[in-house]
Formats: structure tokens, C-alpha cells, sequence
């Protein structure tokens, strides 16, 4: 009798969880659709994702609720955001249009399903919690898994194949086909020619320099840095090291230190003498 009760009532503590996680769980939600960059949203659907997986654990769904974390939040989840994030997908990119008419007919879209989630909600009831404590004799693993692989066999089946389609087609509609023969290394060369670039290849980074590191321009020989030595990428970034003057200095001192070696050590030719007369 108590089990039943328990069943049909809301504690305190149940109450307090429910409100609070899902207004996250709706700040999330609302962050994944309205986030003008790919990356937030990435970020506001995992979060959503962890607090659905605090409900299942809540709820008794232990399997569902550890599924949820590390399958979906922790690898799923987690390659999307490292795949947007290698790709670099910035809010511009949504604003092209591929397809006319898309943004109206995704609307129209969200606006039916939620309808018939609104309507299906507002239609349900459920008045006895028949089943599921013969359905968790044996433990809610293994309950799971014989509906999933019994059944339910087909139906998860048919989702599986329906993902891995989704995923081809994915593949399909990213991969760009070249429109045009790619150039020969002969053809290029014949056109840095005409266009009047670089022919020859360019110089490596640190030369005449202090160090040979890919962050350090080289020197012409003058002592002014050439930006062909470095990586056009760490120019924009700003993170060429220049030490154009420390390696005048340097090569300066050198130059003296060597001056002052050689007036230490010159001996006048006069005054050289064989080491057959020296030793008479």
C-alpha cells in the first residue's frame, strides 16, 4: 500500500528537483535553437542532455541515465562539438540558404510536431503503473534488454538503420565535388611565373637568425626580416618572434669578440721565423 502511495504522490524534495533541472533543462533547449554560434549550442544541448540523465537516474532508470551520460553527453556529443569546433562553423554560414524555402518549411515542421506533442501529452493518462515491477523482476538491465532484443527487436533495428542513413547522407551532402581538373605541378609553377611570384621555393624560417624555429623569421642581409620565412598563418596570428635587432646585437659582439681575438693573437710577418732558424 505504501509502494502504491508512493507511486501516486510528489514529495517535497522530487518537486524541488523537477523545477529546478528543468528550467535548466529548457534554458538549454531554448540556448541549442537560438545560439548564433555552433559551438554554444553544441554546449547548451549537452548540458540539457546531462539533466535528462539526472531525471532517468532520478526516476529508477538507472541503465538509461549512465546510457545517457556516456554514450550520448560524453562521446556522441562530445564528437560533434570537437568536429564543429576542427571545422570552424561560424555564424555566417547560416545565414546561406541552400535550399529556397527551408526556413519556412522547418518552421512549419516545428509548428505540426508541436501540435501532436502538445495533443498526445494532453490525451494521455495513466492511471495504474501496471507492469513495470514484472517488467524490473530481474533488474532494469536486463528487463531493457529483453524488450529491446525481443519485442521491440525489429523497431530498434529499424532505428538503427535509419541513423546510419541520416549519417550517409550527411556524408553525401557535405562532400563538394571538384568542378574543375586539378593543376600540374608544371602548370603551377607556369603560372606563379606569369603572375610574377616566388618562383624558386621559399627560405626556411631562421635564417641568419638566432635559432631556426618556424616562429622566427629569417634575415636578409641587411638584418631585416623577410616575411617569406614564415608561415603566413603565424602572421595573421601575431606570433612571429622578432629578434632581428637581438640577432644584430649578437652578431655584432660576435664580430668584436672576434676582432679582439685576432689582435690578441696577430703576430707581425716580419718577425715570423722558420722553426730551422729559430732553433740555431
Amino acid at each position: 500500500m505504501s509502494q502504491q502511495l508512493a507511486a501516486y504522490t510528489t514529495s517535497t524534495g522530487e518537486a524541488f528537483q523537477f523545477w529546478v533541472l528543468g528550467t535548466f533543462a529548457v534554458v538549454g533547449a531554448l540556448g541549442t535553437v537560438f545560439m548564433k554560434k555552433a559551438v554554444h549550442s553544441a554546449l547548451c544541448l549537452a548540458g540539457t542532455m546531462i539533466v535528462l540523465a539526472v531525471f532517468y537516474l532520478a526516476n529508477g532508470a538507472y541503465f538509461l541515465g549512465i546510457v545517457q551520460i556516456v554514450v550520448y553527453t560524453g562521446a556522441i556529443m562530445m564528437l560533434f562539438l570537437f568536429v564543429v569546433m576542427l571545422v570552424g562553423v561560424t555564424a555566417a554560414d547560416s545565414l546561406k540558404e541552400t535550399i529556397k524555402g527551408q526556413r519556412w518549411l522547418a518552421l512549419l515542421c516545428g509548428l505540426g510536431f508541436g501540435v501532436l506533442l502538445f495533443a498526445g501529452i494532453a490525451n494521455a493518462s495513466l492511471k495504474d503503473f501496471a507492469g513495470a515491477g514484472k517488467a524490473n523482476a530481474g533488474g532494469n538491465v536486463e528487463g531493457l534488454a529483453a524488450l529491446i532484443f525481443t519485442r521491440y527487436v525489429y523497431a530498434f533495428e529499424l532505428t538503427g538503420a535509419l541513423l546510419i542513413t541520416a549519417t550517409v547522407g550527411a556524408m553525401v551532402l557535405t562532400h563538394r565535388e571538384r568542378t574543375e581538373r586539378a593543376k600540374t605541378q608544371r602548370e603551377l609553377s607556369e603560372q606563379r611565373v606569369r603572375e610574377g611570384k616566388h618562383v624558386p621555393p621559399l627560405p626556411a624560417p631562421g635564417v641568419y637568425a638566432r635559432h631556426n624555429a618556424v616562429d622566427v623569421a629569417g634575415l636578409l642581409p641587411d638584418g631585416t626580416p623577410s616575411e617569406l620565412t614564415v608561415s603566413r598563418t603565424l602572421r595573421e596570428r601575431g606570433q612571429v618572434r622578432d629578434v632581428s635587432a637581438e640577432a644584430l646585437n649578437d652578431l655584432k659582439a660576435l664580430e668584436r669578440r672576434a676582432e679582439e681575438r685576432l689582435e690578441r693573437t696577430g703576430i707581425d710577418p716580419a718577425s715570423r721565423k722558420r722553426p730551422e732558424e729559430a732553433s740555431k
